[in-house]
């Protein structure tokens, strides 16, 4: 079952990410341009607010982390918004990927298609920046950052269909 997220620019405030629960109703989480968060579960019409919470940096923190959801990737994404022709995934890395137990370097990525590993995600933790001798693990989640085009390059040599030349093996 996938889950309908939209998101809205609100002028003057920051962005607003929605979600479509199960039985019809909604939540928005407000990112405000202050980096402040509000956490808003609307009406039964859905046309107004029935509750707001605002929240800390550290309360949204913990309930990101608690919901599995690190902030850093909600950051991205309102990057990924803000910035034409770039996008951010979280790309698997596959049980039988040739890089699953060898150092993220060994990818080369960047060099290979101009996209930008900024993390890595694993059992629900953020490893922000990476560096070139962090070691792989089967179900890790690489956060990209590029165009599609080197995005989508990155995930062929993550999941190994982009040539045994191009993995070193």
């Amino acid at each position: 079952m996938s889950v309908d997220i939209t998101s809205r620019v609100l002028p003057g405030i920051g962005v607003c990410q929605e979600v479509a629960l199960h039985d019809g109703r909604r939540i928005g989480i407000v990112t405000r341009r202050s980096g402040l968060r509000d956490l808003v579960l609307y009406d039964e019409e859905g046309d107004g607010a029935a509750e707001n919470v605002a929240l800390t940096d550290d309360e949204a923190n913990a309930v990101a982390e608690i919901l599995g959801a690190p902030q850093l990737t909600f950051r991205l994404s309102v990057l990924q918004r803000q910035a034409d022709g770039l996008i951010v995934e979280q790309l698997p890395i596959p049980a039988d990927s040739p890089f699953t137990r060898r150092p993220l370097g060994d990818t080369q990525a960047r060099t290979r298609t101009g996209a930008s590993i900024v993390a890595v995600l694993r059992q629900g933790a953020a490893v922000p920046s990476p560096t070139p001798d962090f070691v792989l693990h089967a179900g890790d989640l690489v956060v990209t950052v590029g165009t599609q085009a080197a995005v989508d390059q990155v995930a062929h040599i993550l999941d190994g269909s982009a040539g045994s030349a191009d993995t070193g093996g």
